[in-house]
């Protein structure tokens, strides 16, 4: 990139892009654009939203290779064999893994009661008692907070320990990432009081068994999410390591379902008839990826309300200037 382009990418960011905190663009795993704003640095992390589903699809990926769960086609229930179905509950006993990953998981409610749900006392088995229904299984439905937690639930009977150290040993350790501490909510005004400071340290939120978040809750940096995209890129080899296999990496890179002209994989959004594919969170904050040009780019952002699409930015202005 040229200081002519980075001159007008950087006018398109302050004019339309005006709550974005950090940028990176990678090629062929060398920066080639670094660059933050609204007084953070590289070293500030930021709550980065739903991209958190996409690294917790990760983590699962990771769980399947060592074993720990037998494949994505596993029932739901059979990780939470003390959970008591209700009279005549039939679709939740047929439901997989598979169906939390693509978002094809029928719940009982049409708008998600995502306050409901963090004020109960359990949230996985809340998320349980509004999985099912009488809805069709296998069509998309996109579920933000609720469905996604059931993973949390999911991996952390998997395995038997904690999910962050389970996380840290096998993913974030080994890409150089540091999660400090999990962040632990003791009211609904610190929950609230949460979301606009400015995060002080990297970490993970929990709910109230200590589980932590599959659909949201991580803070991480812009490096740290270009490291991301760049494993990804790689096939899932990191330096001397194979953290991901290619197997999964195909699988959750490729389209297993649709929302009409937007397609979906294992909790990441595909692009470009599978050549490209996000990580994509509220206010902004973006992985992308794009195997034809070796291309990684990470974008933070401060939460607005119906921030202005980081794809088209990537798409319409970033790939042109490389």
């Amino acid at each position: 990139m040229n200081k002519e382009s980075i001159r007008k990418l950087e006018e398109i960011l302050g004019s339309a892009y005006g709550n974005t905190t950090g940028l990176i663009v990678q090629q062929k795993g060398k920066k080639v654009y670094e660059n933050y704003f609204n007084g953070y640095n590289a070293a500030d992390p930021i709550h980065i939203f739903s991209v958190t589903k996409s690294i917790f699809s990760a983590l699962i990926g990771i769980a399947i290779d060592k074993g720990y769960i037998k494949n994505v086609n596993q029932k739901i229930l059979d990780f939470f064999p003390d959970y008591t179905v209700k009279q005549d509950e039939k679709i939740i006993q047929t439901l997989t893994i598979k169906n939390l990953l693509t978002m094809t998981a029928p719940y009982k409610f049409t708008t998600e009661p995502y306050e409901e749900f963090m004020a109960s006392a359990n949230w996985v088995n809340t998320a349980l008692d509004l999985l099912g229904g009488e809805k069709h299984t296998g069509e998309f439905l996109y579920s933000p907070i609720i469905g996604t937690h059931i993973l949390s639930g999911i991996l952390a009977n998997a395995l038997n320990q904690p999910i962050l150290d389970f996380a840290r040993e096998n993913f974030f350790s080994p890409l150089g990432i540091n999660i400090q501490k999990n962040v632990v909510f003791h009211t609904k005004e610190e929950q609230i009081a949460w979301y606009s400071e400015k995060q002080q340290f990297s970490g993970w939120v929990c709910d109230p068994q200590g589980l932590n978040t599959a659909s949201w809750g991580l803070v991480i940096t812009p490096e740290d999410m270009i490291k991301i995209g760049q494993l990804y890129l790689n096939n899932g080899r990191w330096e001397d390591k194979q953290i991901l296999s290619t197997k999964w990496i195909e699988e959750s890179t490729k389209t297993h379902s649709s929302w009409g002209d937007m397609h979906y994989g294992y909790l990441l959004w595909i692009l470009d008839d599978n050549n490209s594919f996000a990580a994509i969170g509220d206010g902004g904050n973006v992985i992308y990826v794009n195997r034809e040009k070796q291309l990684v780019i990470s974008i933070t952002s401060l939460f607005v309300p119906d921030a202005k699409d980081r794809i088209e930015l990537i798409k319409k202005y970033i790939e042109p200037m490389l």
